[in-house]
């Protein structure tokens, strides 16, 4: 079966705050559905930019925006969808074979990405046509 946009979603991460501050811890299969492998993150995005414009054939990933706020569409060959992140207790989960472009980052912007498997450019489709025919072939 293949993934569809409807397969991404919001997650509500825990949240612990008193007047120091707050507090976001994340658990492997716990608050999100795969094992952390791999962790990464985003900042000193020139205004205009984008990142990613690209897909994965068996990765998962987690995007929190813990600095700021950016727009993460979704495509999965025959929706888009686009999601704003700019809360750090949010989470977006992306399965594998969807397409991501994240876009109008706002000043300062940092997002923090935890993945299920570890770096590999084999993982990754960055051509869009290459995507719709393993879409197809899904």
């Amino acid at each position: 079966m293949s993934t569809t946009i409807y397969d991404c979603k919001l997650i509500e991460l825990p949240r612990f705050y008193d007047r120091r501050g707050s507090l976001t811890p994340i658990y492997n299969q716990d608050h999100i559905p795969f094992d952390i492998v791999r962790t990464y993150y985003l900042y000193d995005i020139p205004g205009g930019k984008k990142r990613g414009g690209h897909a994965h054939k068996n990765l998962q990933q987690l995007y929190v925006s813990v600095m700021g706020a950016f727009d993460v569409t979704l495509d999965d060959g025959k929706e888009k969808k686009t999601v704003r992140l700019d809360r750090a207790y949010k989470g977006l989960y992306i399965p594998k074979l969807i397409w991501r472009d994240l876009h109008n980052f706002s000043s300062g912007a940092n997002c923090l990405v935890l993945a299920s498997l570890l770096y590999d450019e084999y993982e990754y489709i960055r051509d869009y046509d290459q995507f719709l025919g393993l879409k197809r072939g899904a």
